[in-house]
């Protein structure tokens, strides 16, 4: 398949492709030169993450104690995996 780069240094991918790989609007590729120098596109998933300061950390951990109020079910998941950033 031959694609053109254009002025930005962008490339499309055909609309065939994308739909054949699931490929949405705002979906990640992973880029790699190999050897010889072909390019290889791998699709991956970006998971946001909180970066919480352990003051952050330590107010999350008194509201989850606290058992109060009714949070969404996406704020509990969220705040289920929470922990210190290890970078």
């Amino acid at each position: 398949m031959l694609i053109t780069i254009d002025k930005r240094g962008s490339i499309n991918l055909p609309a065939a492709l994308r739909k054949s790989l699931g490929l949405q609007p705002g979906a990640h590729l992973d880029l790699k030169v190999v050897e010889g120098g072909a390019i290889l596109l791998n699709p991956v998933v970006v998971y946001p993450t909180v970066h919480l300061s352990d003051k952050g950390l330590d107010k999350l951990r008194e509201a989850r104690e606290s058992g109060t109020g009714t949070l969404p079910d996406w704020m509990v998941a969220d705040m289920r995996d929470a922990g210190p950033d290890s970078d």
